[in-house]
């Protein structure tokens, strides 16, 4: 299969290569092993269970599954943990920072220690946004047969008759603060938005990209939409431990399945389901982690194919349970596949490929829900993460347009240096309809870390500006977040980017029709505002945050770290 360096049983072999191995076999004799252990296959269980977010808070019973599953199917489990950052608990300060950060931590520490403890396999369990790509990106560096285990989605809150969710939270911020929301319903509707464990309901960032594995073919059918405390899920679990010592057996591994062609298929369910701007970051750092030419404009390619298929949450109706009671992304992926818009052949961690995994799903759709819709009559029929270009953002930038009657403005615009600076204003009533907000140095090395913007969009929206005001940014977006909103825009304002040069009430264009991003001010006049800018001074100088920022790349590159570590090849 894998051309990589990763014979299956690398561990177990290498650990009964003689005498001096002596050592390494005691270490594991005072961990209960016998003898005959040393023939199996050693398996990493990744976990990244914690008590720091709902999302990770059950994520423990999922792995205590998977290390029987392992035992009892003939392999040793290794176990270790995985750190988290919880992206609502972070919003709006500067724990924020840290998230985008994680990503790579994360990815980084499964490298570690797969690599490090030679590791025939792992299995990684995780619910929080940077969970994902960081344990993807970590599968695709190690390549040894990996599976993947979302935690699960959560359930719906419930108030005063109204489904809620995460959002529902930040929403009612702005409604309060615009007089359209009472202290005790505020109070209510944050007491209530999040009722159990499991990720943020919508089709957010960790259900997008849960959405995106099953159909990379790295996870199992229908695992990316079940709820973390059914019992569903724990099988699912199980299963995919079983399935993964068989990976291990046929030497399967993560670049026989992650392929171009099986991006694309993820993408294609990215833009069926409505999925968050953070997947086009983190399927470049996933692509680029597994040595797959993918670019920016590769989304824009599939973008114009696949159109909107699911009315899910933040711009539409639906939570992941209710996509999962109606076939999930199974059923998604057949009308996906019954159009042409997927590739069939790509295999799986299962051994079958996406068309074989597909035949018993049904083509047509069972009329008792509407959360999914037929091809003939989708939501929208292009995909919503426009990817949009011009003299702010030559390298391209993404624009999430679901939710919007016209994704297009042109207005002054109101700029900010951060985010807090932005958000205050907001708070204190300040925007108005048809401003453009831009709020600045932000990005992955002027934040550093890329913060996301849920609060001052949120807080737009609960005041009513959301289809009037456009915002534009160099950092990232919540999955919750909807409007017309820009992000990821690049090069960002630290290394001078043309959203550095933009001054108060500059006229912007935002146009996703056009696919254009325009400072609307002479071009002469632009040079010399780039001639007299000067860098800022670095905001850390020490520390993960400073080595985020001395190492990070372009966001139109996937704002990772590894991507320049060669440059000085002799």
């Amino acid at each position: 299969m894998s051309d990589q360096k990763t014979p299956s049983n690398r561990r177990s072999k290498n650990i009964t290569e003689g005498v001096a191995r002596a050592p390494n076999r005691s270490m594991y004799y005072a961990m209960g092993y016998q003898e005959s252990d040393f023939q199996k296959p050693m398996i990493g269980v990744a976990n990244g269970h914690s008590t720091i977010t709902p999302c990770n808070s059950g994520l423990q019973v999922l792995a205590d599954a998977a290390v029987d599953a392992l035992e009892n199917g003939g392999a040793n489990s290794q176990i270790f943990g995985t750190p988290t950052i919880s992206d609502g608990m972070g919003m709006g300060t500067e724990g924020m920072k840290y998230s985008l950060i994680s990503r790579e931590v994360i990815a980084d520490s499964i490298e570690t220690c797969v690599n490090g403890l030679w590791q025939d396999g792992v299995i990684v369990i995780g619910g929080c946004d940077k969970n994902m790509p960081g344990g993807m990106m970590a599968m695709a560096r190690t390549n040894v047969p990996s599976i993947y285990v979302y935690g699960g989605t959560i359930k719906p809150g419930h108030y005063k008759g109204k489904v809620l969710n995460i959002v529902s939270a930040f929403e009612a911020v702005g409604e309060f603060t615009s007089g359209r929301l009472s202290a005790e319903d505020l109070k209510g509707v944050e007491q209530n938005a999040c009722p159990s464990s499991g990720s943020c309901g919508g089709m957010y960032t960790a259900n997008t990209m849960s959405s995106a594995f099953e159909a990379l073919g790295m996870s199992l059918p229908y695992s990316s939409t079940m709820s973390n405390i059914d019992q569903e899920k724990i099988d699912s679990t199980i299963e995919s431990a079983q399935v993964l010592i068989e990976a291990v057996k046929n030497n399967l591994c993560p670049r026989d399945i992650i392929t171009k062609k099986s991006i694309e298929n993820a993408v294609s369910v990215i833009m069926a389901v409505g999925g968050s701007t953070n997947a086009v970051l983190h399927f470049l750092a996933i692509a680029s982690a597994a040595e797959v030419e993918w670019t920016i404009d590769d989304f824009e390619r599939i973008r114009r194919k696949v159109p909107v298929l699911v009315d899910m949450k933040p711009s539409g109706r639906y939570l992941a349970t209710d996509l999962h009671e109606a076939g999930g992304i199974p059923q998604v992926m057949k009308l996906l596949l019954d159009g042409g818009m997927l590739h069939g052949d790509c295999i799986t961690i299962t051994g079958k490929t996406i068309a074989e995994t597909l035949k018993d799903v049904p083509s047509t759709l069972d009329p008792k829900f509407d959360v999914i819709r037929p091809l003939s009559n989708p939501m929208y029929k292009e995909g919503h993460l426009a990817i949009l270009k011009g003299n702010i953002s030559p390298e391209g930038c993404v624009a999430k347009i679901t939710g919007l009657k016209n994704p297009s403005i042109t207005g002054p615009a109101r700029v900010f240096d951060s985010e807090d600076d932005a958000m205050a204003a907001i708070m204190a009533s300040k925007i108005t309809h048809g401003d453009v907000v831009v709020i600045r140095y932000e990005g992955p090395k002027g934040g550093p870390g890329m913060r996301e913007m849920l609060s001052p969009t949120s807080a737009l929206i609960g005041q009513g500006l959301g289809e009037t005001v456009g915002l534009i940014t160099d950092g990232r977006f919540s999955g919750g977040t909807w409007g017309m909103v820009v992000g990821h825009v690049a090069p960002e304002a630290y290394v001078g980017g043309t959203i550095a040069l933009i001054e108060e009430n500059d006229s912007i264009t935002i146009d996703a029709h056009t696919q254009l991003i325009q400072l609307n001010v002479p071009e002469d006049e632009i040079s010399k505002r780039r001639a007299a800018w000067k860098k800022p001074a670095p905001r850390y100088t020490r520390g993960i945050l400073a080595k985020y920022a001395k190492l990070a790349s372009s966001a139109s590159l996937g704002a990772v770290t590894d991507l320049n570590l060669n440059l000085d090849k002799e």
